[in-house]
């Protein structure tokens, strides 16, 4: 099929592109640096390490020159694009500032200083990041999968970038970091937002505050007298005379406070006789018995609705409720930090913690009344609200400056210098 070029656009080799911009190669635009660091074993010293998926430079730990051994290092330079050879087909990549003046970095993090007038630094940290600059550092970084598709230094240097006008980069370069800034300040609101209604939640789970017309005693109950805990065996196993269900596993619930039919599950094959008849209903909650540490164990997240067909893997314990507690409110009180120490006390190991179901049974909870359980998921509810409103404004803000950086960074849509 022929492709259709525009008027006052070009075709080339990476594409069809505005007349105005240029095509060049890496080692025509960036320049290698390299400052070696005569290591002194009695000195202290700080790494860097670069994120993958565009996330940045991040700080080690401090070092003493000793423990370096006969690694190569060398001092940071700002205002470099720097890169991690053995991860940068995942985008790990970043800017060196200021900030990480007297910093070092091993042979695995090669810096580049922009050709002046040629290329802003800006401008190309965004396009490794994007669709296009994945594709790059994937094609310079030959081999297999994982550890094995280490950048190579040579690819890297032929890998040939379209580039508008200087000052068309610095522009774009500009709108970017404007949206970077926004999506910044919204998270930063998100996790004041998070706070706050974690505050809240210790509060009004505790009785600390009440609503007024409430001032009946709480009733403090063992989890295993209001309800049962129950294990499974099921796993993602594939065997004969197969049947497809549906599966939740732990991640699933560390990353959900609810789940519903929308969910998303995992799809196993299974034996019949291997899952229960009875599937998850209404009120169940799964919770997470063990884990790496024990402040992970007891996490939980309330089934809100019934789901035929559906099952849990045997890294999650269910437990279905015997006494009328509110929907609602089991999802926060089970979530609260109160129940979660306790769960992190009760749990026994040493590289790997578990919670028993007699502990789970014997771990004790305060409920109030039903009408207070609805009063106090109402307020909580409200905040939750809130925090999902502003989350999916982050979201839209996110899709918003993934679509424009394919407009702006292949030259789809200019901007006025």
């Amino acid at each position: 099929m022929k492709t259709i070029v525009p008027e006052g656009y070009k075709k080339t080799k990476v594409g069809v592109i505005p007349n105005d911009w240029q095509l060049y190669r890496t080692d025509k635009v960036l320049k290698r640096v390299r400052n070696s660091v005569d290591v002194i074993a009695d000195e202290e010293y700080k790494q860097i390490g670069i994120r993958s998926h565009g996330k940045g430079i991040f700080y080690k730990e401090t070092v003493l020159g000793k423990e370096l051994g006969n690694k190569s290092v060398f001092w940071i330079e700002p205002d470099c694009f720097i890169v991690n050879i053995v991860f940068a087909w995942e985008q790990a990549i970043g800017k060196t500032t200021e900030n990480e003046l007297g910093m070092i970095a091993s042979h695995r993090f090669p810096m580049y200083k922009p050709q002046p007038n040629k290329v802003d630094l800006d401008y190309l940290v965004y396009l490794f990041k994007s669709k296009r600059g994945k594709y790059l550092l994937e094609l310079a970084s030959p081999g297999g999968a994982g550890r094995n598709k280490t950048l190579g230094q040579g690819e890297f240097a032929e890998l040939e970038i379209a580039l508008p006008p200087f000052k068309e980069q610095q522009k774009i370069a500009n709108i970017f970091t404007i949206y970077d800034e926004a999506i910044v300040k919204q998270e930063e609101l998100i996790k004041e937002k998070e706070q706050l209604k974690k505050g809240l939640m210790q509060k009004l789970l505790s009785g600390t505050i009440r609503f007024d017309g409430f001032d009946d005693e709480w009733e403090e109950v063992r989890l295993g007298d209001i309800g049962e805990f129950k294990t499974s065996s099921i796993d993602k196993i594939v065997n004969e005379n197969e049947k497809l269900v549906n599966l939740i596993n732990y991640m699933d619930v560390y990353r959900n406070k609810h789940i519903n039919q929308n969910f998303k599950c995992s799809e196993t094959s299974l034996k019949e006789e291997q899952y229960e008849k009875v599937n998850l209903k209404k009120g169940d909650i799964l919770f997470t018995p063990s884990s790496e540490t024990p402040d992970d164990i007891g996490h939980s997240a309330v089934i809100i609705e019934d789901l035929p067909n559906t099952v849990y893997s045997y890294h999650l314990v269910r437990f279905r409720p015997k006494k009328s507690i509110d929907l609602k409110f089991s999802g926060y009180v089970f979530n609260n930090i109160d129940i979660l120490k306790e769960f992190a006390k009760r749990a026994n190991g040493s590289t790997r913690f578990t919670l028993s179901i007699k502990d789970f049974n014997e771990t004790k909870a305060k409920l109030p009344s039903l009408p207070e359980q609805q009063k106090i998921a109402e307020v909580l509810s409200l905040a939750d609200n809130e925090i999902n409103l502003l989350k999916n404004e982050l979201e839209e803000l996110k899709l918003q400056k993934k679509a424009l950086m394919q407009k702006l960074l292949t030259g789809e849509v200019r901007v006025k210098v």
